[in-house]
């Protein structure tokens, strides 16, 4: 029989102590949770939108916020200010703008990027492409032109830039004759 004055006052006193921690381990452990979750999930789920891979989009897409691609699109890709993500399962055959393009997958067409565009190693692109920076790791394919650009230099920036060249080069042929 227990008596709670007894031996049941050191052993509830261990006991107490190891629930003690274990509540504010239990505490830890959902907040930690809930941290780790929220910070990579919040922005994935809350601004990216996902184009599933038995998914088959033609025609344009549009919209304000950040997109993934792991099924098929045709036509074309306008989010600016955004990221468009091209999944390894994705195939897009459309011109993309956007503020970032990361190509994991297979993209033909042009791509105009605000900021960057990055090829990773399993991704395709056969296009042009007009950016601020570029990466293309060591295995990725591309086909195609690059431009790029300085920030707040826009297509006035490229056809003044021609013109100085073309001045240039008639300077220069003007000096040789």
């Amino acid at each position: 029989m227990w008596k709670p004055n007894q031996p049941g006052s050191p052993s509830q006193s261990p006991s107490t102590e190891p629930t003690r921690p274990s509540v504010p381990a239990a505490s830890h452990e959902p907040t930690t949770t809930r941290t780790s979750s929220t910070s990579p999930a919040s922005p994935a789920a809350a601004d990216q939108a996902t184009i599933g891979k038995s998914l088959v989009v033609k025609g344009e897409v549009t919209g304000s916020e950040s997109l993934y691609i792991d099924g098929k699109v045709e036509g074309a890709i306008n989010l600016p200010g955004n990221r468009v993500t091209v999944g390894r399962n994705g195939q897009v055959s459309a011109n993309i703008s956007a503020r970032e393009v990361v190509v994991l997958g297979k993209v033909r067409g042009n791509i105009n990027a605000s900021d960057r565009v990055d090829i990773r190693s399993e991704g395709s692109l056969t296009g042009d492409v007009i950016a601020q920076r570029i990466s293309i790791e060591d295995g990725a394919f591309f086909k195609g032109g690059i431009d790029i650009r300085k920030p707040g230099q826009g297509k006035e920036g490229v056809a003044a830039a021609s013109i100085s060249n073309t001045d240039s080069q008639k300077a220069a042929v003007a000096v040789q004759a």
